[in-house]
């Protein structure tokens, strides 16, 4: 990091007050169009809320006594098993492969972000056709030591708590992998070589120095675990685990209680506070500055010998439990039952997705500039903070998004039938519920965040002095946008669509609750297949889900990897 910049003079700051003001009267609606798009997005927070305090029967005793217990100790103990395991893992490989030099260190760097292309619901179906009574793990094991029946050995159950940490852990913990990575490459090697002039072994500079100095991008990175454990439910139906997520989806499909489910859904966004706070506290409040501009190449230290090839087994091991195992397992059943896939819909359900996240990653980079851009043209407390703001629904477990969304949908159909039955005698049914615009609305709330970030850091990369020369010429705030920078920003544009498109594809709690009838998009596909334990014909399904997934992992790693201030990590 470089030095402090000095303080802006009386001068400085009088310019960018007035520069503040001139553009807020520049573009003075801008503001209201930041406000109303995210009231959009927080009317689904808004509609659970209200639902749950609302109920048509108070069924919150029955929960609190029956459901809640054992749904919320389930939920609390798959995220707090995942946290630790993903923490370990991701930590020890991404230091390993940041500060050491061993056989194939180069290639494993790029191997271990490969999990995350998996969602964790066919990690999930993949480890229970492996792992089962009548898999091959299982069959191989009697066959070579004569075991007749399961009451001859012991096996661990897949189908358990401690089966569904596993597969989650083993497909997620690149998030602290690629967190604890970029920490590491931009540590002061100075820092670390003044640990061990002071006495410290490599293992106690880690230790003393490199661990503390993580801290904020660790706890980020376990964060996005726990929500991607509260936001799953394909993996704990299939695995037997009774979560949160899992509970609101049983209370509202097959016992038709909605304010019920809503209640539920409350307790899990009680979790993400919590969780947004207790990453806040792991953070500690600590701000970690370096005391100089100059950067060198990390020195790497050689493991040579037996040591080397322990520590490649020892960063490969999670790469082949996340990745090769399940995606073998896929092209397996993939090539031998290609024509039972194509004949079970997956041509369709594969046109779907493909329309569906093109629509919401189109609408979703289309909102992400405007939330960046506002403030931008219009810098007021109101579009700085929707642009902070906009990004939450990215915290919200589909099943939650998916009750939020419908309700409001709901009343607003009811609203323009009634109206037109009493004013034009006719009725219009359901416009909006269980439609395509319905999963597109919450696609975009989701994965708004994951368009944000990549926009707003091209669109800093422009320099103000191109605005104000657009404006000097007469370009008003929204032809300056289409004139100057949209072309600037081209690349941007593409790689947050992107990211929205791969995300939207593997959706699957939210597009199974809001849905169109008889409508299969991939995720579904896979789904209904594996709910009939004949995950084989959904793995032409699958396996396109993993190979989608794979090029945006392949250029944020190579963003974050060669993301060393001075020079590349290597």
């Amino acid at each position: 990091m470089s030095e402090r910049p000095k303080a802006a003079g009386p001068f400085e700051a009088l310019r960018g007050w007035l520069s503040a003001r001139q553009g807020a009267a520049h573009a003075p609606g801008w503001g209201l169009s930041v406000a109303v798009l995210l009231a959009l997005i927080a009317l689904p927070v808004a509609a659970v809320l209200v639902i749950a305090a609302t109920p048509a029967n108070n069924d919150w005793p029955h929960l609190a006594s029956s459901v809640l217990p054992h749904a919320l100790r389930q939920t609390l103990l798959l995220g707090l098993g995942a946290g630790l395991l993903t923490l370990a893992t991701g930590t020890a490989t991404a230091w390993l492969v940041t500060m050491y030099r061993f056989p194939g260190r180069v290639l494993l760097d790029r191997l271990l972000v490969l999990p995350l292309a998996i969602p964790t619901y066919i990690a999930a179906y993949s480890y229970s056709e492996l792992l089962d009574y009548a898999g091959p793990v299982q069959t191989t094991l009697r066959g070579l030591f004569g075991w007749t029946t399961v009451h001859d050995y012991w096996f661990p159950s897949i189908r358990s708590l401690g089966g569904a940490v596993f597969v989650m852990s083993a497909v997620l913990y690149p998030y602290v992998y690629l967190a604890a990575r970029a920490s590491f490459v931009q540590q002061s090697v100075c820092a670390l070589e003044v640990a061990r002039t002071l006495g410290r072994t490599p293992m106690g500079t880690f230790w003393a120095v490199a661990l503390p100095l993580s801290r904020p991008a660790l706890a980020a990175g376990v964060a996005l675990v726990v929500m991607e454990t509260l936001n799953d439910l394909g993996a704990v139906q299939h695995l037997g685990v009774e979560t949160l997520s899992a509970s609101i989806y049983a209370t509202w499909l097959q016992r038709s209680n909605l304010g019920g489910a809503a209640q539920i859904a409350t307790v899990i966004l009680g979790l993400i506070v919590l969780l947004f706070a207790a990453e806040r506290f792991a953070r500690g409040g600590a701000k970690v500055h370096h005391t100089t501009g100059r950067y060198r190449a990390i020195p790497f230290q050689d493991i040579e010998g037996w040591r080397g090839y322990a520590a490649a087994a020892l960063c490969a091991l999670p790469f082949v439990a996340g990745f090769v195992l399940p995606f073998l397992l896929l092209a397996k059943f993939a090539l031998t039952h290609i024509s039972v896939a194509i004949e079970g819909g997956f041509l369709r359900a594969a046109w779907n997705s493909i329309f569906l996240a093109t629509a919401a990653a189109a609408a979703a980079t289309a909102l992400a500039l405007v939330f960046t851009y506002a403030p931008r043209v219009a810098a007021s407390g109101l579009t700085r903070f929707a642009r902070r703001a906009a990004g939450f629904g990215y915290a919200l477990p589909g099943t939650v998004l998916a009750i939020g969304v419908l309700v409001p949908l709901a009343a607003f159909d009811n609203f323009v039938d009634g109206w037109a039955r009493s004013v034009l005698g006719i009725s219009t049914g359901l416009i909006l519920s269980g439609s395509i615009a319905a999963l597109v609305y919450a696609y975009v709330i989701r994965f708004l965040a994951v368009a944000l970030g990549g926009i707003e850091a091209g669109l800093e990369r422009i320099s103000h002095n191109l605005d104000a020369a657009a404006r000097a010429l007469g370009e008003t705030a929204m032809s300056a946008l289409w004139r100057v920078h949209l072309p600037l920003l081209a690349p941007s544009l593409g790689v947050a669509a992107l990211l929205v498109f791969v995300d939207a594809l593997k959706e699957l709690p939210a597009t199974l609750l809001l849905r169109p009838f008889n409508f299969e998009t991939l995720a579904t596909h896979v789904y209904a297949f594996a709910a009939l334990e004949q995950i084989e014909s959904g793995a032409l399904g699958a396996l396109t889900i993993v190979l989608a997934g794979l090029v945006p992992l392949i250029l944020l790693h190579r963003a974050i990897a060669g993301g060393r201030a001075g020079g590349s990590g290597d």
